[in-house]
């Protein structure tokens, strides 16, 4: 297996990836050298620029639209993974929806909306991809969480409990899944910026952050998460299972 490409031969389903981090991370996995499913719920032509892009570059990746809060889309997502490449080996939990909005103004809507996308599709998800994860004897889930689940945030509720709870499946999961070789690990990004954000949104985030309070002193890239990602996904951190990875500058410190 060449060095530069210790995921040769495996397969990932990495959701929300059309853009920002999940694109970044389906980018890097197939770098690697695993076969990638790309996900997008709605927009297709976000999904199918990831896809070209990993194929330009030599690798191999299919696209699949699916709201991920919806189990039956869910579950769909995973068999195209299995039913395309013939295996599933890394499912990256990363979809999100992160509106702001304060507590009184979250409708019941809007506050399952966030939660069925971030905790209940990871549920959905993961209980689809176990049996086939189970079967290469390297199995991952990695979910990527946030650090204001640990921090809290302003205007932000629905948002910080959906992501606190991913936290609590990820150990859960990584006790139940051990004896079958699944590791079962969140990481957890603070303030990450790319060139397309929204200027508005973005100094809204760094006055969040506060920047004197990150020790390397500036926001992560979304380079900076998908390495940390594919270190997990391979064999060199086997034995981690049910940790949380902060990659987050050092803004928050357990």
């Amino acid at each position: 297996m060449p060095e530069h490409q210790p995921l040769a031969g495996r397969v990932a389903v990495v959701t929300g990836s059309g853009r920002r981090i999940g694109r970044e991370l389906a980018e890097a996995l197939a770098r690697a050298g695993a076969a990638v499913v790309v996900n997008a719920r709605s927009n297709a032509a976000e999904a199918d620029a990831v896809v070209a892009a990993i194929e330009k570059a030599g690798g191999k990746a299919v696209a699949c639209l699916a709201d991920v809060s919806q189990a039956d889309q869910a579950e769909r997502l995973i068999a195209t993974a299995v039913e395309r490449f013939g295996r599933l080996d890394i499912l990256v939990n990363n979809a999100a929806i992160r509106a702001r909005r304060e507590i009184g103004d979250i409708s019941n809507e809007e506050w399952r909306r966030v939660v069925g996308v971030i905790l209940d599709g990871s549920f959905y998800l993961s209980r689809a991809a176990i049996p086939h994860l189970a079967k290469g004897g390297k199995g991952r889930i990695i979910n990527i969480g946030g650090a204001t689940a640990f921090t809290g945030a302003d205007a932000h509720a629905h948002v910080v409990a959906a992501k606190a709870g991913l936290s609590g499946l990820t150990r859960a999961l990584a006790t139940e899944l051990g004896r079958k070789g699944i590791t079962v690990n969140m990481v957890s990004p603070g303030l990450v910026e790319t060139p397309a954000d929204d200027p508005k949104r973005a100094a809204e985030r760094r006055e969040h952050y506060e920047m004197h309070r990150i020790a390397l002193g500036r926001p992560a890239s979304p380079d900076d998460i998908a390495g940390a990602v594919v270190a997990i996904a391979g064999d060199g951190l086997a034995y981690l299972t049910g940790q949380t990875v902060h990659m987050n500058g050092g803004f928050y410190m357990t």
